[in-house]
């Protein structure tokens, strides 16, 4: 970051709730620093009054909207998915992160746990992770067979299509970091005791098997990057900004009313 000359409008952001915060946390103060956080977090602030917008409409249009974030582990998904729904109602958006099927799932057809948990009339869902989980997850780490694999590559789109076609607003995003970023920050979580419960023994195993989740992710976007449900790749190196440019999608692709009263 550049060197910042402290203008008046500066000096006001860093007095603020927002920039004090920034500013103080730290052990050191950074003022180039506090001003560039506290900056995003103020955008951030406007996007989530907009994201209320969002949900009123949703509710009084008993819209259904389906919001999936997938990403490599410690790409910034859960972080991404609170700045989304920080503001609005809980009792009207759901956040599904499921845990791996039960003995009765295993035979089930492999969409029917998530269709378990697709949006009622008026409610917006959050997948922290999907039945994405089975394009890349799954085969690099030996949980599916190949024909499980290959069955639900040839069936996932359509499954989609059905979804939209059933006036569900289904909206893809895959956070993407590098390989060093992805280090230092499995690095912080393992230094962090209020971080550590985050670290799997998936988690462990993901620098090494680095290349392989490559491979798959990449199959999976030749094979689901659809017209009509499309990839939308945030890249993550940079939490703020992937946070922000996330929300500004959503946000372009809902037709809500911008002019509601929150």
């Amino acid at each position: 970051m550049s060197k910042i000359k402290l203008t008046e409008e500066n000096v006001e952001l860093l007095n603020s709730k927002l920039g004090l915060h920034a500013l103080l946390k730290p052990k050191k103060v950074n003022l180039e620093k506090a001003l560039y956080i506290s900056s995003h977090n103020e955008e951030i602030r406007k996007r989530q009054e907009e994201m209320i917008k969002v949900q009123q409409w949703v509710i009084e249009g008993r819209k259904k909207v389906v919001v999936i974030f997938e990403g490599r582990d410690a790409a910034g998904k859960g972080g991404a998915i609170r700045r989304f729904t920080e503001y609005i109602n809980p009792r009207h958006f759901r956040i599904v992160a499921l845990d791996k099927p039960t003995e009765d799932e295993k035979d089930q057809w492999f969409f029917q746990r998530y269709i378990n948990q697709l949006p009622k009339p008026g409610e917006i869902v959050f997948f922290d992770r999907s039945w994405y989980n089975r394009a890349v997850v799954e085969p690099v780490n030996g949980f599916c067979t190949e024909e499980e694999y290959h069955i639900f590559m040839n069936q996932v789109n359509d499954f989609e299509k059905m979804l939209v076609e059933s006036d569900t607003y289904l909206i893809k995003f895959y956070f993407s970091i590098s390989k060093e970023e992805q280090a230092i920050r499995f690095k912080d979580i393992k230094k962090n005791p209020l971080k550590r419960w985050k670290m799997t023994p998936v988690d462990a195993k993901a620098q090494e098997l680095w290349d392989v989740y490559t491979h798959y992710k990449q199959l999976m976007f030749e094979k689901t990057n659809t017209e009509l449900v499309p990839w939308v790749v945030v890249s993550a190196n940079q939490k703020l900004e992937a946070r922000l440019f996330a929300i500004n999608h959503f946000l372009d692709i809902i037709p809500y009313n911008e002019s509601l009263e929150v």
